[in-house]
């Protein structure tokens, strides 16, 4: 692996996912990409007694299904690298309790997803290890209650809050076997506007993703026309105009491809009010990538997509003392070869 420009790796052993599994919920599964997903839960509790033992077992049932889909066994994984939302990522770690392979833990929030996928690819690239599983998880249940205010409570939402997705997605990356190619890497940089409402997450992570997709093409010497498709993790509604007309005003001419949102693209808002400004949480651009986007690129739909996932590295601690939410992206490209 090397490195190019400040931010970016490039992975020269053509790291791949070739397994991949994603599990979700009732109103995810209610949404436009149903079709995409693994399995469909048709209720939140998902036959558990806690709504954080019901996002565990969306982990674990990811983890095993996506082994299943690489023909691998849990026996056969060098390393497992996995977070989540919940304080100290218990949902992870209890999932890697159960997996039984070497951990890393790690906390990107909703950029957990391309953190974890990016660090897996990196293991693999290095020789360090032959088959490494990346994942993550969320819960609208759960995160609602740590973050905002139970479900039960009732609370009415502002028009720009975003709706956690109930979902996990996994990937096995391996150096040897068939599936798209882990190609590149761009590791974000904190950036924090000063936005302190924790429903507001949309403008908060949109510098953010704004920045890292300028680090990439600076890094690379690419354009955004090189990919099919741009992919942010989670701006909804609020925050993807505001990356489009901050990349607007750096000269970034992303008319040159498709440029979307994750929390965009797994709700129909029109029908799904309750969703507000979109998707968010580590189970949306983990499902809809390893879902969705990945379905597509085994079609021949698309060749090449970059998937920049943004966090709000807020924790309901900090906002109690009234500090502002420091967000960050890390981006992912991903190419299909033929």
């Amino acid at each position: 692996m090397k490195r190019l420009g400040r931010q970016t790796w490039e992975y020269d052993h053509q790291p791949r996912i070739i397994g991949r599994a994603t599990v979700v919920g009732p109103d995810e599964g209610q949404g436009p990409l149903a079709s995409d997903f693994d399995y469909v839960y048709d209720n939140l509790e998902i036959g558990e007694k806690t709504w954080e033992k019901a996002e565990r077992k969306l982990l674990e049932q990811a983890s095993q299904l996506a082994l299943i889909n690489a023909n691998k066994t849990k026996e056969e994984l060098h390393y497992f690298v996995g977070g989540d939302l919940m304080n100290q990522i218990i949902s992870s770690s209890f999932a890697a309790r159960q997996l039984g392979v070497p951990y890393l833990g790690v906390f990107g929030a909703c950029s957990t997803s391309m953190e974890t996928l990016a660090m897996a690819s990196m293991i693999v690239d290095s020789g360090a290890g032959d088959y490494v599983l990346a994942g993550t998880v969320s819960h609208n249940c759960t995160v609602e209650k740590q973050f905002r205010y139970p479900t039960e409570y009732g609370s009415q939402k502002p028009p720009y809050a975003q709706y956690t997705v109930t979902g996990s997605g996994c990937g096995v990356i391996s150096r040897t076997g068939e599936g798209p190619v882990i190609a590149k890497a761009t590791i974000g940089r904190i950036m924090d506007l000063g936005i302190k409402d924790p429903f507001n997450m949309g403008a908060a992570m949109a510098p953010a993703a704004a920045d890292t997709i300028i680090s990439h093409f600076r890094d690379t010497g690419l354009e955004p026309g090189y990919y099919d498709l741009i992919v942010t993790g989670d701006l909804a509604s609020v925050g993807l105009p505001i990356t489009k007309e901050l990349l607007h005003k750096e000269g970034i001419p992303m008319e040159q491809t498709v440029f979307n949102d994750c929390g965009l693209m797994i709700y129909d808002r029109q029908n799904q009010p309750q969703v507000v400004a979109g998707g968010s949480g580590c189970g949306c651009s983990a499902t809809v990538t390893y879902g969705h986007i990945l379905n597509r690129m085994q079609k021949g739909d698309l060749k090449r997509v970059l998937v920049v996932a943004t966090g709000a590295l807020l924790s309901p601690l900090s906002y109690q003392q009234g500090e502002s939410i420091p967000c960050i992206a890390h981006a992912v490209a991903i190419e299909q070869e033929g």
